[in-house]
């Protein structure tokens, strides 16, 4: 018989993502051995047309398995999600909204929280329920809440981490709230990023993981776009110089790897000439979410 905290979880089909934590350079990198113990987080990204400005700094720098994790919780907080009001009614809701310490202009804006578990965030990402999985998913959660995101439209800014999150070591229970940012694209109401949870959860390079992401973010379903080898490197390796040529050449081998796995996946990759690919990104599925009440927490 199945345990509370092993209890058959929903997968969810898409993700609506912010453009922003998608797009920003640096944001999710490759990383060497180590590197997490040397560098930091600060990245900044902006929206030229819309005159925003949006940096996240951190303790820690965040890779492929961070991104990996939060395009789950999104998920999830789309399918499932309950409103996280400025002034929530349950005491869960009050420390969320707390530890995510939203401040200046999105103070009065609304976030998102979910209930689930340790399980059911690796099962709803494509992991097995293990040892080490666990462990490694509990330090992604740290390093994410370490996160600060600081926007500023304007003249006007504001702050808040990038997600909060209090779990129950007793009996499993996780809870997750993600930032008024996010929580406006999960609930359609500016431009999102649309990614396929089935896709994330089939994805088994880091390289394809972090190229995937950046890619769902400028190519929308059913197009395609024409992208240099340079560019792909700057998505998996941003701001990280290679040594020697001997990385170059490794490096350039990974994304060739990274490409062919895409394809597996069912997008389409031609190279018209040395080092430049029209990438075309598969048709959005046909396979429907079923939308979950939105309550307040």
């Amino acid at each position: 018989m199945r345990s509370k905290l092993l209890k058959k979880e929903h997968k969810t089909y898409v993700a609506r993502h912010d453009p922003a934590h998608c797009l920003a350079p640096g944001l999710f990198r490759s990383l060497q051995r180590g590197e997490r113990k040397k560098l930091k987080l600060d990245v900044t990204y902006r929206f030229e047309k819309d005159d925003v400005t949006v940096r996240f700094t951190g303790f820690e720098p965040l890779g492929a398995d961070d991104l990996r994790v939060l395009q789950g919780l999104v998920a999830i907080a789309g399918a499932e999600g309950d409103i996280l009001p400025e002034q929530p009614h349950t005491d869960v809701g009050k420390e969320l909204r707390a530890l995510l310490e939203v401040k200046g202009q999105h103070e009065k804006t609304k976030g998102m929280a979910i209930s689930s578990s340790l399980y059911g965030i690796l099962q709803e990402i494509g992991l097995t329920y293990s040892g080490a999985n666990v462990r490694a998913l509990k330090n992604n959660l740290v390093r994410l809440s370490n996160v600060t995101v600081i926007v500023q439209k304007g003249t006007i800014q504001g702050s808040f981490h990038l997600l909060s999150y209090a779990f129950d070591e007793k009996d499993g229970r996780l809870w997750v709230g993600l930032n008024p940012q996010v929580t406006q694209a999960i609930l359609g109401r500016c431009k999102y990023t649309h990614i396929s949870m089935d896709e994330v959860r089939a994805i088994k390079g880091d390289v394809t993981r972090l190229i995937h992401q950046r890619l769902c973010a400028i190519i929308f379903p059913g197009r395609e776009r024409k992208i240099t080898m340079d560019t792909l490197l700057s998505y998996a390796y941003c701001n990280s110089e290679p040594k020697t040529q001997a990385t170059v050449k490794k490096r350039r081998q990974n994304i060739r790897k990274a490409l062919e796995e895409l394809v597996s996946l069912g997008w389409e990759v031609t190279e018209y000439a040395q080092g430049r690919f029209e990438i075309s990104r598969p048709a959005k599925s046909c396979v429907k979410v079923k939308k979950s009440q939105k309550k307040m927490m």
